[in-house]
């Protein structure tokens, strides 16, 4: 087996293959969007190969024959027609106001009126008029229908969500824009556009209401990201160079940590930066995650009290999932559009689809819940994820009290007064699933029995913990949440010969807001 470069961070799809980069041939969706329709758009999370992909279709449709060799597409596509491409980025930088959104697009237009040979109005005639133009001469230049690439349509908004003014005016600013593409139907052979989020079509796309949306097209599920196919075959001498070096990377491993994401079909895709750096450094961490840490999307779940074990189980409909604009945004649209949920189940019935929301795998269970935690917290734990992991995996409930109970009681009184998130019952359960979340053992909140829900369950190797919350209005323990842990026996269907069971009933006090019952089973 012969080994090639790992296209880290290379979204050029003609260096990758004159330069003999590993490729997973993503060509027959090209072929498939271009015979079955013009106008589309793709929603995926950042680093996901949305700009490789849209780079192979630019090459496509500029018959770039020799790029595709031994690719599905040489012998699907018709290299005797040239199209003219018209390419928007809005990838690199920040944005910060209208104006230099409007000089960016301008600056763009300008490349691409130099590069088709085609003569465009002055800025003064303004960005909708200079685009309209461009297709149309473009087209009339070279003969052919054009085709309108655009990657990261959204960023311009997304960058200030802060600023709901700015990212109105940035709203208004690509709407102007897009608002074009309708008007200039005759002149277009194919439309994509590609970015994070989901923009509802009333406030970004007006009028575009025949743009394809195919982010959860079964069809389409597996456009971006590696399956496990790709691993077996792609990236065999990758895994297998790993065993010769002594450091074989265990696959089930890698299914539990980059795994598991879905869009719209039963096959689970990875995350490619995560699997591209886990074969070059061959070292299990949060890649993708470190990239970017999400602050806006960890101070805007503390701010509206998001209660953190609804992580592990949400419920959506397809219209939700789409609900995201300036104005209104709600926090299944969120975490999944930006990649930290990703759909579990489908549950289809009379009533339409819904969707079962959930992590997709340990390391954005693990990398988000270690952020949560920090925000939700103001001190640092008192051992580390290692010593945590140790702990639960040797079943000692005084070692784990201890810890708990410190942890609550370094918590400054002004912390709670100020932060938002301490004002809510849900609180205490919220740092305590996400400081055991980003340990990285198992996690099952609300575990469903046949007696009914128990509210955590932590598996940490041959020991499982079953844990019920109560929250007290006193300072003294009342014992109703072992009480109940006994009653309703959460634990039977986990009690085994070769398994160690432990119940724990814990309260909190609001008055002291600190741990004030520990007991034990």
């Amino acid at each position: 087996m012969i080994r090639k470069k790992l296209p880290i961070g290379i979204q050029t799809f003609a260096e990758i293959r004159r330069e003999g980069y590993y490729y997973v041939d993503k060509t027959p969706f090209v072929s498939a969007l271009a015979e079955s329709g013009k106008y589309y758009f793709l929603s995926r999370p950042r680093r996901f190969g949305k700009s490789l992909f849209l780079d192979t279709l630019a090459e496509a449709f500029v018959a770039n024959r020799a790029l595709f060799s031994g690719l599905y597409l040489e012998n699907h596509w018709d290299w005797a027609t040239r199209h003219p491409v018209v390419r928007i980025s809005f990838a690199s930088g920040v944005l910060q106001d209208r104006q230099a959104l409007d000089h960016s697009i301008h600056v763009q237009l300008e490349h691409n009126a130099q590069r088709l040979g085609v003569v465009l109005p002055s800025r003064d005639e303004g960005v909708a008029v200079r685009f309209d133009a461009l297709i149309h001469e473009a087209a009339t230049h070279q003969g052919t229908q054009a085709v309108v690439l655009v990657d990261e349509y959204d960023k311009p908004i997304l960058d200030n969500l802060t600023d709901p003014n700015t990212a109105r005016a940035m709203r208004e600013g690509l709407r102007n824009l897009y608002s074009v593409l309708k008007g200039r139907d005759a002149d277009l052979r194919f439309v994509f556009l590609t970015g994070v989020s989901k923009f509802s079509k009333v406030s970004l796309f007006s009028g575009l209401n025949n743009l394809r949306d195919i982010t959860l097209s079964p069809q389409y599920a597996t456009i971006c990201g590696y399956t496990e196919v790709d691993l077996d075959t792609v990236f065999a001498p990758e895994f297998a160079a790993a065993i010769k070096e002594g450091c074989a990377l265990d696959r089930d491993a890698v299914r539990a940590w980059y795994n598991g994401y879905h869009w719209g079909s039963e096959t689970s895709v990875y995350n490619p930066f995560d699997v591209l750096l886990l074969l070059a450094e061959r070292q299990f961490r949060s890649w993708w995650f470190e990239t970017a840490t999400p602050t806006f999307l960890v101070e805007w779940l503390t701010r509206h009290q998001f209660f953190t074990p609804r992580l592990e189980r949400l419920y959506a409909s397809e219209a939700l999932l789409s609900a995201f604009d300036v104005d209104g945004i709600e926090p299944e649209a969120l975490l999944w559009q930006t990649g930290y949920l990703t759909i579990t189940e489908v549950l289809d019935s009379e009533e339409g689809v819904e969707y079962v929301l959930g992590l997709p795998n340990r390391e954005v269970r693990k990398a988000l819940n270690e952020s949560l935690f920090r925000a939700l917290v103001p001190v640092r734990p008192s051992c580390s994820a290692h010593a945590m992991a140790a702990m639960l995996k040797a079943g000692d409930a005084d070692a784990l009290k201890e810890h708990m109970m410190r942890l609550f009681v370094g918590i400054p009184a002004d912390w709670y007064r100020k932060n938002p998130m301490a004002q809510y019952e849900g609180y205490f359960a919220s740092v305590f699933y996400s400081h055991l979340a980003a340990v990285g053992v198992t996690i099952i909140p609300e575990d469903v029995s046949l007696m009914g829900r128990c509210d955590l369950t932590v598996r940490a190797g041959d020991v499982v913990w079953v844990l019920e919350f109560k929250v007290v209005d006193g300072d003294a323990p009342t014992g109703a949440a072992l009480a109940q842990l006994k009653k309703k026996d959460y634990a039977a269907k986990y009690r085994a010969p070769d398994v160690t069971v432990i119940e724990v009933g814990v309260e909190f006090s609001t008055t002291r807001r600190q741990i004030v019952g520990w007991e034990v089973a």
